[in-house]
């Protein structure tokens, strides 16, 4: 093999580990904004679990009156 064909080897895996480097980096930016979604919901539901427990009794949860 020679010099030339093996430098056209190495630039042919580089781009192709470059496109996987550019997807992954995709990926775990498109992942980040998710977990930061995530995050706001959860702290939004941990306000309303909070708020609904300061609030008093909860129908829902009260026995019915045969027990």
């Amino acid at each position: 093999m020679s010099t030339e064909d093996r430098f056209m080897d190495i630039e042919i895996k580089l781009a192709h580990q470059e496109d996987l480097v550019e997807s992954l980096n995709q990926m775990v930016y498109q992942q980040g904004r998710r977990i930061d979604k995530l995050e706001a919901m959860l702290g939004k539901l941990a306000e309303h679990v909070s708020s609904n427990a300061q609030s008093g009794p909860n129908p829902v949860n009260d026995k019915p009156p045969h027990y």
